[in-house]
């Protein structure tokens, strides 16, 4: 049986009990470590709480060398450890239908999300429109094509949950040219980079746009779920000069707030300007 289970977003300690069991039962362990991270957790932390080893399982791996994974889960238990909940990614919905060719059955074990913890923000869930991710930008690639949803949610009232961009283990493109095969230091997205970019991209498409613009209040969340989270509530112009510390962050472009909102925004804030 291949288990995908969802750690949750925070602690050590936030992985269900079912979660858990099966951790413990399984006959090998991966964790998913390339479109999360656990908020100040290693894996060697992981492994003392669960007692028992953990397999770091890389893009390359999970992409690529799957079967290295799903073999022998026909006849033992392997259990693939996501960040958050274990259909976050598309990725992990393709591990399933590699697992379902061979034969090989699965069970989901869910837990919170940034999906659905957005709502620390103070923002009702059915309230949010479609969510996006806005990438890193590069010299010579600079898409903006999510500006795009992003207005439509707002036409129609609602929120936008941006995910910012994760960069674990990525080639470098300078050591492949010289036939190395060497990888950039991990990065990740803050809430000052995802809203400069925007600014650049509204700035670019603010002809074509009747809703977003550099005065719309938004909400930079970072690490949610764990005992130091932080969330700031500014204009979009504004959180373009917040830093809300270590990853991961997400920013959440406000639509039209309920009177409950507006309250629940004001109680959730807590971060300070540096």
């Amino acid at each position: 049986m291949l288990y995908l289970v969802g750690l949750g977003l925070g602690e050590v300690t936030d992985v269900t009990v079912r979660g858990l069991e099966v951790i413990k039962k399984a006959s090998r362990v991966y964790l998913e470590a390339y479109t999360s991270i656990l908020a100040g957790v290693n894996v060697q932390e992981l492994e003392k709480f669960y007692e028992r080893p953990v397999i770091p399982a890389d893009r390359e791996l999970v992409e690529e060398h799957a079967d290295e994974i799903l073999n022998g889960a026909d006849t033992a238990d392997v259990a693939f450890l996501v960040v958050g909940d274990p259909l976050g990614a598309t990725t992990h919905s393709d591990l399933i239908i590699r697992a379902n060719e061979r034969g090989i059955p699965y069970r989901l074990i869910h837990n919170a999300s940034i999906m659905n913890a957005i709502g620390a923000s103070g923002l009702q869930l059915y309230n949010f429109g479609e969510t996006v991710s806005i990438p890193y930008w590069t010299d010579s690639w600079r898409p903006d094509s999510f500006i795009d949803k992003i207005e439509e949610n707002l036409l129609r009232g609602l929120h936008t949950l941006c995910l910012l961009d994760i960069k674990v283990k990525e080639l470098s493109i300078d050591a492949l040219m010289k036939g190395k095969r060497e990888y950039e230091p991990a990065r990740y997205m803050t809430v000052d980079i995802a809203a400069d970019q925007l600014l650049a991209a509204i700035e670019k498409r603010k002809d074509n746009l009747k809703c977003l613009n550099a005065d719309r209040l938004c909400v930079g969340v970072a690490r949610v779920g764990s005992t130091n989270q932080m969330i700031a509530v500014d204009t979009l112009r504004s959180i373009n000069g917040w830093s809300l510390g270590e990853p991961l962050h997400s920013l959440v472009i406000i639509g039209r707030t309920h009177p409950l909102e507006d309250k629940m925004l004001k109680i959730v804030a807590n971060a300070t300007k540096k």
